[in-house]
């Protein structure tokens, strides 16, 4: 079925005013309001309410979230092993679902690079629904601002040729270099592997050895030059590069030699402290804030956090963890507006967005209203460009 044409859609016509809320700004936090005229915020004040605006009733009132890397969509598409969703309805539900969160921009991560021989959770798809994506997004169909993260994954047998099915065109924001390659990285207890994979789907003991030993191979076969590809092509469409899971010093020293400027997920301080001294920017998932560790039984974001080793937090698979993380990040640190700044200027920031992520004249009339229930932020209301989203 072919989504709604929703290009119609006027931007409002006349100014937005919002007063009486606790305004997020870089560096403070202001009792007063903002204007947004014509999409983007043209005045801040300070002091009491002003008559004919919307009344936030104190609540905060910050920067719309940035989102690096979620796999929410695949969520969508593929709710449980072996159910496939239809593309365009998965897409819908899942802007919706970030538009709820107060995500305002998403970078989409889809996975390339496939296996040939195996499973259909490794099957191809990227290109397919990054086609339907933009196609929605032309349309106007979409609630919120969306970009495309390809997630180049370097043991696999067709990241090539699906790093060839993409250009400039497509207008890919971001491209990370990812390894899965058992006993490294991410799991390199292989344990936690294998209850990833006994958990999610059922793999048969036999069946996840014959995974492993086939994946070390891919590794020490094409690995190399996969990576290589992998950053040609970011460079060819003009996208940021990230890198994935950096464990050592000599992870980290081959980012900054492939020109990295985003780690994301590292899984130990030592990596974590090489990307901070590499002028590495350090993305951590919002999950691993929530639950007090990583579920890979890797390093705490929280740690790096107290560590100061901790620029930017990604909501990766629940997009409403990503305001709540953060709120928890402001009580660690007691700074609402540094805390704020990792899920709205940094990320923006890296990635070369700086039109957004700030309460700022000029900036996009992008706004989320946050009220505080107990410990937990809940989402009044979300502003795109000053029309009404969520």
């Amino acid at each position: 079925m072919a989504a709604p044409d929703l290009s119609h859609i006027p931007a409002p016509a006349d100014p937005v005013r919002l007063t009486n809320a606790r305004v997020v700004l870089p560096d403070q936090v202001i009792t007063g309001g903002v204007t947004i005229e014509d999409g983007v915020i043209t005045d801040i004040t300070q002091g009491a309410a002003a008559l004919g605006a919307i009344d936030l009733g104190g609540d905060f009132l910050i920067p719309g979230l940035v989102e690096l890397h979620t796999d929410n969509l695949e969520r969508h598409m593929q709710p449980r092993p072996g159910v496939h969703f239809p593309h365009v309805g998965a897409i819908l539900a899942h802007d919706g679902e970030l538009a709820s969160a107060g995500i305002t921009t998403v970078f989409d991560a889809l996975r390339i690079g496939s296996d040939n021989t195996a499973k259909s959770e490794y099957a191809k798809y990227a290109r397919e629904v990054a086609s339907e994506l933009i196609d929605l997004r032309a349309r106007g169909a979409l609630r919120i601002r969306h970009l495309i993260h390809l997630r180049a994954e370097v043991c696999s047998d067709t990241l090539i040729e699906e790093l060839a099915e993409f250009g400039p065109e497509d207008r890919i924001g971001l491209v990370s270099l990812m390894d899965h390659t058992p006993g490294q990285r991410q799991f390199r207890d292989v344990s936690k592997l294998r209850e990833y994979h006994t958990g999610k789907y059922g793999t048969p003991d036999a069946a996840f050895a014959e995974m492993v030993a086939s994946r070390l191979e891919l590794r020490e076969k094409i690995g190399d030059t996969h990576d290589l590809a992998t950053v040609a092509a970011a460079q060819r469409y003009g996208a940021v590069l990230a890198s994935h899971d950096d464990t050592t010093q000599s992870d980290v020293a081959a980012s900054a030699g492939h020109g990295i400027t985003l780690a994301e997920f590292p899984t130990t301080e030592e990596a974590a402290q090489a990307c901070r001294d590499a002028g590495i920017a350090i993305i951590m998932g919002a999950p691993n804030i929530l639950r007090g560790g990583s579920h890979s039984g890797n390093v705490a974001a929280a740690d790096l956090a107290r560590a100061d080793l901790l620029d930017i937090l990604s909501s990766d698979y629940v997009p409403s963890a990503l305001l709540r993380a953060a709120f928890q990040l402001a009580d660690i640190w007691n700074d609402m507006p540094r805390a704020i700044a990792t899920i709205t200027k940094n990320p923006a920031d890296r990635v070369d967005l700086s039109d957004r992520g700030r309460i700022e004249v000029g900036a996009l009339g992008d706004l989320v209203q946050v009220a505080r229930l107990d410990d937990t932020p809940v989402v009044r209301a979300v502003w795109k460009g000053g029309a009404r989203v969520g």
